[in-house]
């Protein structure tokens, strides 16, 4: 799940700094988030610095285990638990965060939203497939040679 979640927000960083300005004409940079959250809950304002490792950590691990946990919750193709997981995501980011820190709902739907969507769920469909991959890997191999999977179903 954390490898998963690691590749997936390594690409969503790639897609937010290098494609999607190139698409839509916009940096995603969800850290300006994180520091108006903290700032908004604590009143400690906190860098830029701070903030990119903050949420790469969301972004992989947490992200990554919001997936798995669609998997289990709804066991469908894997892209679709991909693209369910990147849509509640990005619903959340732009439908409740943004407002909360006092931007519009789905800040207008203009062009970061759209390009937020399109790295969300891109992000969520790579690691839902990775994560697939990963776990059928783990259920056929046997554990130290004794002929037993490793994940028992």
């Amino acid at each position: 799940m954390a490898l998963a979640g690691l590749i997936g927000e390594v690409c969503f960083e790639i897609y937010a700094w290098l494609i999607s300005p190139a698409l839509f004409d916009v940096v995603l940079q969800p850290s300006n988030l994180v520091i108006a959250i903290t700032a908004k809950l604590t009143g400690i304002e906190i860098t830029k610095a701070l903030a990119f490792p903050i949420h790469f950590l969301i972004g992989s691990l947490g992200f990554g285990l919001f997936v798995y946990a669609t998997r289990l919750i709804m066991p469908a193709r894997v892209w679709l638990t991909g693209f369910v997981s990147g849509l509640v995501l990005w619903f959340v980011a732009q439908g409740m965060l943004a407002p909360f820190i006092g931007r519009s709902f789905m800040m207008d739907f203009g062009t970061y939203t759209q390009s937020s969507f399109v790295g969300h769920v891109g992000m969520t469909v790579l690691m839902a497939h990775l994560l697939d991959a990963f776990l059928s890997y783990f259920e056929e191999k046997p554990a130290n040679g004794l002929g037993e999977p490793l994940i028992q179903s």
